[in-house]
């Protein structure tokens, strides 16, 4: 074993494609048979115990019983560990030795993703998440301007947050996003008009123009944070244009187990992606997770296809383009602004992309400025935080990450995921609020 170990632990992590259409994925006994050889090597090892609330589930669950061991544990507890897996994928980057190329073939997220699918294909997923990962729809039917002010103040009631929490299952103290009446691409659409394509500057890594994904988020929720994209960008010189349509990303979906859902949202995205590439323009995206899902997610469940392949290849978080073109010279530093102290939270969907820490880089080129890095999980999760059944452990995982904002006593706080920021705020119980790194950026800039 320990020859093993070392072997695996020398090279680089793989993933597999998954193989969500065969019968195999599916076969329920085969699927328990494969937990209990991933548990039983996870209780072996505990180097996770700290990631979030899965893998205390699991050895809680082992120690309960007489023996200290898995085949004490019931079956159907098998299931309480897979709940409370949100895909982060943490584990199979940082932790685990297992990892292929190990002849033991560790992949927790791929395996925990596999049992959410079975469990939606028996039925066994709540009304409330499918409504929830259905962010898009969501989205769409909360920005009209007579529905969002309405939806707003309800989810800012005291009462009516106590019926959702007691019917519904969105916890009462749960920080829930803000929907606007005019979404992103509206707005952007409605804003000067862009520069030239022909004015791109290429170089040896970037085309020097851009094709913007707003997100889900960025489009119905804080359609700023697409603004501040484009302004900067465009600001050093990158034309910005969207594309002509656009669904979510899936990682939602992808997160409930429903598969089917995340290949259809992709055959909409993923055409749409791919022409653009075809015209000359690499792409971003103002949320780690949006990124994630086009750099790795989508490649893996959908090998085959071509599109994804041309998407992933050319798809950028918006740091690490920027930080690409500095790497060329390209990069204007014509900062009018100072930051001050910024506690900078990264989050793990940018974490397991494996980029380096692009944004406190660039964001250490504004004098004055100091980025005090926190490399650990919000909490937030998707839509794990919300839910009345997980929010206090999304609490208690984001704990150190509040403690060490306060420690920082920054002028900002700020995470390039903006729902981490705003569950940072609800631990922080202030009236600050996170400043979003492009935010930070633009305002730097003077634009």
């Amino acid at each position: 074993m320990s020859s093993e170990r070392r072997e695996g632990s020398l090279e680089a992590p793989t993933r597999h494609p998954l193989a969500w259409r065969t019968a195999e994925f599916f076969d329920e006994r085969a699927l328990e048979s494969e937990l209990a050889r991933v548990y039983e090597i996870c209780h072996g090892c505990r180097r996770c115990f700290s990631l979030c609330n899965a893998f205390p589930t699991l050895f809680d669950l082992i120690d309960a019983t007489e023996a200290m061991e898995l085949e004490g544990v019931a079956r159907a507890d098998y299931w309480k560990v897979v709940d409370q897996c949100y895909l982060c994928d943490m584990c199979f980057m940082t932790k685990c030795p297992y990892v292929p190329p190990h002849p033991w073939n560790v992949d927790f997220p791929h395996l925990m993703l596999r049992a959410k699918a079975v469990k939606r294909r028996v039925g066994h997923v709540k009304w409330r998440d499918k409504v929830l990962s259905s962010t898009d729809v969501l989205g769409m039917l909360a920005s009209r301007p007579v529905v969002a002010p309405t939806v707003n103040a309800v989810n800012r009631n005291r009462t009516a947050r106590g019926m959702l929490h007691r019917t519904f299952g969105v916890h009462r103290n749960a920080w829930l996003p803000r929907y606007e009446n005019e979404a992103g691409r509206k707005r952007i659409v409605r804003r000067q008009a862009p520069l030239p394509a022909d004015e791109a500057q290429p170089t040896d890594e970037t085309r020097g123009r851009v094709a913007l994904f707003t997100t889900c988020y960025g489009n119905f929720n804080e359609p700023g944070l697409a603004q501040d994209l484009v302004a900067v960008f465009e600001h050093n010189g990158i034309p910005v244009v969207l594309g002509k349509r656009e669904r979510c990303c899936g990682m939602p979906k992808l997160e409930l187990g429903d598969l089917d859902a995340v290949a259809a949202l992709a055959a909409v995205n993923a055409p749409a992606l791919a022409e653009l590439v075809d015209q000359g323009f690499d792409l971003v995206a103002p949320v780690p997770s949006c990124v994630l899902m086009f750099k790795q997610e989508l490649p893996l469940l959908l090998p085959e296809d071509g599109n994804i392949a041309k998407v992933q290849a050319n798809m950028f978080d918006p740091f690490e383009y920027l930080m690409l073109r500095h790497k060329a010279g390209k990069l204007r530093t014509d900062f009018k602004g100072r930051l001050g102290k910024v506690a900078y939270h990264v989050p793990c969907h940018l974490r397991v992309q494996n980029l380096g820490l692009k944004t406190k880089a660039l964001l250490q080129l504004i004098p004055d400025t100091y980025i005090i890095p926190i490399e650990r999980c919000s909490g937030h999760n998707g839509t794990y935080a919300v839910k009345r059944e997980f929010h206090d452990a999304a609490m208690k995982i984001g704990r150190p990450v509040v403690n060490q904002v306060k420690r920082a006593d920054a002028d900002h706080y700020s995470s390039d995921c903006p729902m981490a920021g705003h569950h940072i705020a609800a631990g922080l119980g202030a009236n600050a609020q996170p400043t979003h790194p492009l935010t930070l950026l633009r305002r730097a800039y003077g634009i």
